[in-house]
């Protein structure tokens, strides 16, 4: 039986827990070093199979830029398998832009996993990574579809068994500009690496254990956060709100988002925020995810 549809398929945000920048390749890009982990807020996508080869992509919410990342990746996948079948790509976008929580490369990886099967490729999943990191540096995480500390330009993964967490977020109505703020002549770039227990035999599964758990409760930071601060108030006074209320403030990504650990047990965080927040901020509280949604899907 041909599949001719695929609809409601999540495109879930993820949190960098930290993010260091450790240093700077000879072509420019800079070397990274972070936790992932995807959380439940997500954009929703529906394929249609098309038998002309045309891809079309069709927006159900806010207007998206013409020549998205979805698009990007399904004419990529296109050209890479030579398939002659093409997509009515629908995008119910819930994630709020500039906002560091992937989701214009969230929206390519879904895309990559709906037309694998849609057009019946059966990529597994090593080769879609691949095509992916292709598209951009997040790309292969969410293809991917584990949390995971990531290295290099976000092409190196390291799967990670994370515990369940909470997060309450916030993001103001600004937004930043990567390359901007990666451009900064103040931007810290020998922040010392990590070295996860993991990767090495002599180290026992205590340690990553052990590892894993500071991870989860602040440890590091996000070196591009005090350049974000600098470029824009708002991230700060984001920053100083969420503290103030959990104790715990973090920007994520490149974005103007912030996330405050929460409590699985805090159950006055259901009704976060009580109050207004004291600006035209975006805020939800969200919920670690084990792993994607769409895990399982290559091949």
């Amino acid at each position: 039986m041909t599949l001719r549809s695929l609809y409601d398929v999540p495109a879930p945000a993820k949190l960098n827990l930290f993010l260091h920048v450790v240093g700077r390749r000879d072509d420019g890009y800079h070397l990274l070093q972070s936790v992932f982990v995807l959380i439940d807020w997500a954009d929703r996508l529906h394929f249609e199979r098309r038998e002309d080869g045309r891809l079309a992509r069709h927006d159900l919410g806010l207007a998206l830029p013409a020549d998205d990342l979805s698009l990007r990746a399904a004419r990529t996948l296109q050209a890479q398998s030579g398939s002659a079948l093409g997509a009515d790509i629908h995008v119910d976008k819930q994630l709020p832009w500039g906002a560091g929580l992937g989701g214009g490369s969230s929206d390519a990886a879904s895309t990559l996993l709906a037309l694998n099967r849609l057009w019946g490729l059966h990529w597994p999943v090593e080769r879609l990574v691949t095509l992916a990191a292709t598209l951009g540096a997040d790309v292969p995480f969410f293809v991917g579809g584990r949390n995971a500390f990531v290295e290099g330009i976000g092409e190196r993964l390291t799967p990670l068994d994370l515990p369940p967490q909470r997060f309450a977020l916030a993001k103001p109505a600004a937004e930043l500009a990567t390359a901007g703020i990666f451009a900064s002549p103040e931007l810290v770039r020998d922040t010392d690496p990590v070295i996860l227990a993991g990767s090495f035999a002599s180290t026992g599964e205590t340690d990553l254990r052990a590892q894993v758990a500071a991870f989860c409760s602040g440890f590091g930071r996000n070196d591009l956060q005090p350049i974000a601060e600098a470029r824009c108030p708002e991230v700060a006074a984001v920053a100083r709100w969420l503290e103030g209320r959990f104790g715990n403030s973090r920007m994520t990504g490149s974005g103007s988002t912030v996330f405050a650990r929460v409590g699985m047990d805090d159950r006055s965080a259901e009704a976060w925020p009580a109050q207004p927040p004291p600006g035209p901020w975006v805020t939800r509280l969200c919920r670690s995810l084990d792993h994607h949604p769409l895990l399982g899907w290559a091949g």
